[in-house]
């Protein structure tokens, strides 16, 4: 039996999709890419925006046409949300909400058995345990994606992850030092810390925090580095800068959602700080760490934005200098505060904003990387890509260089000489 799996949306999604695989693999599956033909497709999905939702759809049709006769999974955010939608896409056998992704073979089975289709959502919002996911060997990677947290509690007015999350839950800090231990055994070098509000991390436990964890994580042997997924600038207290400041391992880039840089757009968004607020963050951050690389996700066209209120967000963003800029055009979803929101942006204007932003992206993120040239970085490689080994500095730089060895899964000396055009460095092996 083959098995093929698609994947969309966060790194949550990508664990939680390891961990899949593997359970398909110890029950007897062959693994095959999602193009080829399996009898099992499993698509693994996301509606942060209603591009995901698309994407889902057409993955899910895409998989029917490729083998008429195989069974359909449908798992994840978009199936939790929105199961009766999803079961009358025309193919799908089986529906999976966001948890109990565990039980996928057992409900394959159950399905194989009564060939009637299977609808397994749980209502997420009463739900008070963590999910362990747990992988022993990942497949075809250098750094491990570590889900540590579930759930997110904060409500943005724009966002239906907390209905298709629900509450936060926190893995068992003894459970993660398992896990990574394993992790090191098997050769990996670097952990990135995930979760859906990975900063909420332990509010469910006691007397643990994601500073805890990283302290914890530090100590064991064999991993060299630790990054942290995208999180809340609110994270960053005094307390917590200082303390991960002394963790030699950790990774010098954080991914900090700003989504807007206009106090009046943050307020609607029911995001939970000021713009003058997050420049205080990230200020705290720049005087406390060497190299320091902020990325972030910003959101235009959101109702009520104006031509001031974006000019407002595209100058602190200038201002703020972050080293890449992830752009999403506000998408309307349905059992939001912001869906009831007045004022919709015309798609033109949105994407008219978008490429300004993007735009902005590109000159920032080359000339975050210009700051390097002529300077001896450690970068991990993953993989090769014509006569170039491609991998990751510490602060998130791609870089790539030519060498004969074998480098996938090492961490070497490079010097960086350059950047071409699609924002990677080009360094040379020390």
């Amino acid at each position: 039996m083959k098995a093929a799996f698609c994947t969309l949306g966060c790194r949550v999604n990508q664990y939680e999709t390891e961990a899949m695989t593997e359970l398909f693999i110890k029950n007897g599956y062959q693994i095959v890419n999602f193009d080829d033909f399996a009898d099992v497709y499993v698509i693994n999905t996301c509606t942060v925006t209603s591009i995901g939702d698309k994407k889902s759809r057409q993955m899910i049709r895409k998989s029917k046409k490729t083998n008429k006769d195989s069974i359909i999974v449908v798992a994840g955010c978009y199936a939790q949300v929105s199961p009766d939608e999803v079961a009358k896409i025309e193919g799908v056998d089986v529906v999976i909400g966001t948890k109990d992704k565990g039980k996928i073979i057992e409900l394959i089975e159950e399905y194989k058995k009564n060939k009637k289709q299977i609808k397994h959502i749980e209502n997420i919002m009463s739900v008070r345990k963590f999910e362990d996911l747990e992988i022993e060997e990942y497949q075809d990677r250098n750094r491990a994606f570590l889900k540590i947290q579930d759930g997110c509690d904060r409500f943005c007015s724009y966002c239906l992850i907390p209905y298709a999350r629900g509450p936060v839950r926190s893995k068992e800090p003894e459970k993660i030092y398992k896990e990574v231990q394993r992790l090191s055994k098997n050769g990996f070098k670097e952990v990135i810390l995930s979760g859906i509000h990975v900063a909420s991390y332990g509010k469910d436990l006691k007397d643990v925090t994601l500073v805890d964890i990283i302290e914890g994580i530090s100590k064991i042997d064999g991993i060299e580095r630790i990054r942290i997924g995208s999180i809340d600038p609110l994270f960053f207290t005094e307390d917590a800068v200082n303390r991960i400041s002394k963790v030699e391992k950790l990774c010098h880039h954080f991914h900090i959602s700003l989504q807007s840089g206009c106090d009046d757009t943050l307020k609607r968004m029911n995001r939970h700080y000021t713009s003058y607020e997050y420049k205080e963050i990230i200020d705290r951050l720049r005087n406390t760490f060497d190299d320091l690389a902020i990325t972030t996700d910003v959101i235009v066209g959101f109702p009520g934005e104006t031509d001031d209120e974006f000019n407002k967000s595209y100058e602190f963003i200038k201002d703020i200098q972050f080293s890449k800029i992830h752009v999403f055009k506000y998408s309307k979803r349905e059992g939001t505060k912001a869906a009831d929101l007045k004022d919709e942006v015309d798609p033109k204007i949105k994407e008219k904003r978008s490429k300004r932003l993007l735009c902005l992206d590109k000159e920032l993120e080359n000339n975050f990387i210009k700051k390097h040239i002529g300077k001896k970085m450690d970068v991990l490689f993953e993989n090769k890509k014509n006569e170039y080994f491609e991998g990751y500095t510490k602060n998130y730089i791609r870089v790539k260089a030519k060498s004969k060895e074998e480098l996938g899964g090492l961490i070497k000396d490079v010097l960086i000489n350059g950047v071409c055009d699609e924002a990677v460095a080009i360094g040379e092996i020390l």
